[in-house]
């Protein structure tokens, strides 16, 4: 037995870790210690991967690349190679993922389980659209690949599908054609919400890139820093050094409080707000800004975090998400990385797919007990009353009747549920 616990470190759990190193193997074993859920780099915030007392499936030895066309970008892997991997590797070749999440620190298996998105979701939507098949394997042992196009229900059960449909242990992906690593990026202030949303709508048709850093505690007034960015063919430029940093240990409280976070928010604002404008910016820090800080979840001490990310339909966007900013900043909980974007109006390919036509907020809170949990409550009523949606891949707190009347499909879904995988997060929100 072995203690694991995902990215928020909410809490630690004995599993039984079984690793595959052979693709062949893995029905086998699978069968032999069901039920379990697949655990790729455990980025995940909440529970979605951690199934307690129970096993685990490490897939990070399915790391080999099986084949790659050169002339249409298709690359054919198994579901341990991690995103970073993939970027580093293709990009020498002229091609890069069309969709990548706010760390390269993921495995596909699990991208593609998350079915996970980025700053582009108005360009390219999420990660599953440009999925061209999975390969699945069920604990029964039945080997299922699913596409679009040949068992289009499994495919679209598997993709968001929380990792409860079967193993996933190969898929092609269609890349994107770049010019190179650089990214032409703007980063402009904005004073409130309003302002966001002028930004946001007159920036979707000519950047593909776009996101916004908020300010949660300075009185809910919505100031904050908006980034947009493009792929950009800068020929002959030097990259630059990478450099490294990890926080070693856990502090005894955590680093996030009241006074580091006005600290923070007071001084990350002026800043950004004094070196507005255009630049010419390396992929890795416009796209992984905290990839390079490893560990930085220890920061929230030893009881860890929550991540709270929600979507609302955009015609109550401004209004739920001030009414949000408002109870978090009363609340005197708040969060370094508050990020505040619009999707756009592109149906998700999986049946419990995140994204929905509107403004998704997403905040880290330290964990401070029952005062954190009173606050996910008040929010929950906000989403709730919108006719919005949380994120279960970062989710570790939501009530069962949020999570159905979020995601309308989830009776269909469960018509593909592989009765042999379960999860601590599927026990929670489905019953088993």
């Amino acid at each position: 037995m072995v203690a694991v616990s995902s990215w928020g470190r909410l809490t630690s759990f004995e599993h039984q870790v079984s690793s595959f190193a052979d693709a062949d193997l893995v029905p086998s074993v699978i069968n032999a210690n069901a039920p379990g859920i697949a655990y790729g780099m455990g980025r995940s915030y909440g529970d979605v991967c951690l199934n307690p007392d129970g096993h685990l499936w490490s897939t990070k030895g399915l790391d080999r690349f099986i084949s790659f066309d050169k002339e249409s970008g298709l690359l054919v892997c198994q579901a341990g190679v991690l995103l970073r991997d993939i970027q580093r590797i293709m990009l020498s070749y002229g091609w890069m993922l069309p969709v990548t999440p706010g760390t390269q620190m993921v495995t596909v298996g699990g991208a593609i389980a998350c079915d996970v998105h980025g700053k582009n979701h108005h360009v390219r939507g999420t990660f599953g659209e440009h999925i061209q098949y999975i390969k699945l394997v069920r604990t029964d042992g039945q080997i299922i690949v699913c596409s679009p196009h040949e068992h289009p229900q499994w495919f679209a059960a598997t993709v968001g599908g929380i990792g409860l449909t079967g193993v996933i242990v190969e898929a092609a992906i269609q890349l994107r054609p770049v010019k190179g690593p650089w990214i032409d990026a703007e980063n402009l202030p904005f004073a409130n919400l309003d302002e966001f949303f002028t930004l946001s709508d007159e920036s979707e048709a000519d950047w593909e890139n776009t996101v916004s850093w908020i300010d949660c505690v300075s009185g809910g007034g919505g100031r904050g820093i908006f980034m947009r960015g493009n792929q950009a063919d800068i020929p002959d430029r030097q990259e630059p050094k990478t450099r490294i940093m990890t926080i070693p240990v856990v502090p005894p409280i955590s680093a996030v409080n009241g006074l580091s976070l006005r600290l923070f928010n007071f001084a990350y604002y002026n800043m950004k707000k004094m070196k507005a404008g255009r630049e010419i910016v390396h992929y890795q820090p416009f796209f992984y800004p905290l990839d390079n800080l490893l560990e930085w979840n220890k920061m929230y001490g030893p009881r860890g975090f929550y991540q709270y990310q929600s979507v609302v339909p955009r015609s109550v966007g401004k209004d739920a998400i001030q009414t949000m900013l408002n109870e978090i900043a009363k609340s005197g909980n708040g969060s370094f990385l508050a990020v505040l974007k619009t999707f756009g109006n592109r149906e998700s390919v999986g049946m419990l797919s995140f994204p929905q036509p509107g403004v998704t907020l997403a905040l880290d809170f330290p964990n401070r007990g029952a005062k954190t949990q009173k606050l996910f409550e008040r929010l929950n009523s906000i989403v709730s009353e919108a006719g919005g949606r949380l994120y279960a891949a970062k989710d570790a707190s939501m009530p069962r009747e949020l999570f159905e009347a979020g995601y309308p499909r989830l009776a269909e879904f469960l018509k593909y549920r592989d009765q042999g995988i379960s999860s601590a997060m599927s026990r929670r929100l489905i019953g088993s």
